[in-house]
């Protein structure tokens, strides 16, 4: 089922949708789908009266019992948990940036139960956890892994690697009598994910059009991740250091660097153009002098 968590491809810089054939000519009539900035603020107001009116089983984080899974489970503000503590006073946000319109921001909210005491991922890792993937709109689960999973971060939808960065895995990590890893001390947390920061107007079978979601989710373990393979851990291939994987392309060839494993284009491999010892340290030549490391400079 992890299908659901990564990124669908973006063929068109607008996506649109067949609503309904002309009576004419039988040519489809194409409705542009909705714009970005209205449907953030559509999105933010959904997810802000969702916030208000519900809670998580934040005492029995307080007080866990023997066979507690540590697990987030949400219900509505009503009838004996009226009383509860509304999760708009819980949870924390951070500002996001639309990949598609850099002019429209998101608030992105999410719920910190345990920050975990191992390696904080940084937004190319790898990643291993468990999760719950559900609409806002009716609670329907569309996705979940109950096993610790691993996940490459940069093949996620952009809010749920947002919010994964923002905790840390287990800080100790053993093994089950059956061979199996155990973990100990590990990040809990959820966020509430607006459908820019989702699926937005393309949606799935089982997620509808400009739905927002909510991932539940527990975080065991980080490692740096290398998707080109090339010996530069991605998160030193963002140049300008927004965060972003998509638009550090140095050689202009339309692959970004952490996929590019000939980053300045000069037909000699990145991994020719660094050096690694044997603890695993980088080293970045600069043979012609130029303040450009060689394995970013063509004429090096």
């Amino acid at each position: 089922m992890k299908k659901l968590l990564f990124l669908f491809s973006i063929l068109t810089c607008i996506q649109v949708a067949v609503t309904s054939c002309n009576n004419d000519d039988d040519a489809p009539t194409i409705t542009p789908s909705r714009d970005r900035g209205e449907e953030a603020l559509a999105a933010e107001a959904e997810i802000v009266t969702y916030l208000e009116t519900h809670f998580y089983n934040y005492e029995e984080f307080e007080t866990p019992s023997a066979d507690f899974d540590f697990r987030i489970r949400i219900d509505t503000l009503a009838g004996d948990n009226a009383g509860k503590i509304p999760l708009i006073e819980q949870v924390s946000s951070k500002m996001v940036q639309d990949r598609i319109d850099e002019d429209v921001m998101y608030k992105l909210y999410f719920l910190r139960v345990l920050q975990g005491e191992g390696d904080q991922p940084k937004f190319p890792d790898i990643v291993t956890l468990s999760y719950e993937g559900r609409l806002l709109e009716n609670n329907f689960l569309f996705d979940a892994s109950n096993v610790p999973t691993q996940f490459d971060l940069t093949g996620t939808i952009n809010g749920f690697q947002d919010a994964i960065i923002e905790f840390n895995g287990a800080g100790d990590i053993g093994s089950n009598p059956d061979g199996s890893a155990s973990f100990e001390n590990f990040g809990v947390g959820a966020v509430f994910l607006p459908s820019g920061l989702g699926y937005f107007a393309a949606g799935t079978a089982e997620i509808g059009s400009y739905e927002q979601l909510i991932f539940l989710f527990q975080i065991y373990a980080a490692e740096t991740g290398d998707q080109d393979l090339d010996g530069v851990p991605s998160f030193m291939e963002d140049l300008n250091g927004n965060g972003l994987e998509e638009d550090d392309d140095t050689d202009g060839d339309r692959l970004p660097n952490i996929l590019d494993n000939d980053d300045d284009g000069d037909g000699r491999p990145t991994r020719d153009e660094i050096e690694i010892d044997d603890d695993g340290n980088i080293t970045f030549p600069d043979v012609d002098g130029d303040g450009i490391v060689d394995y970013l400079d063509s004429d090096s």
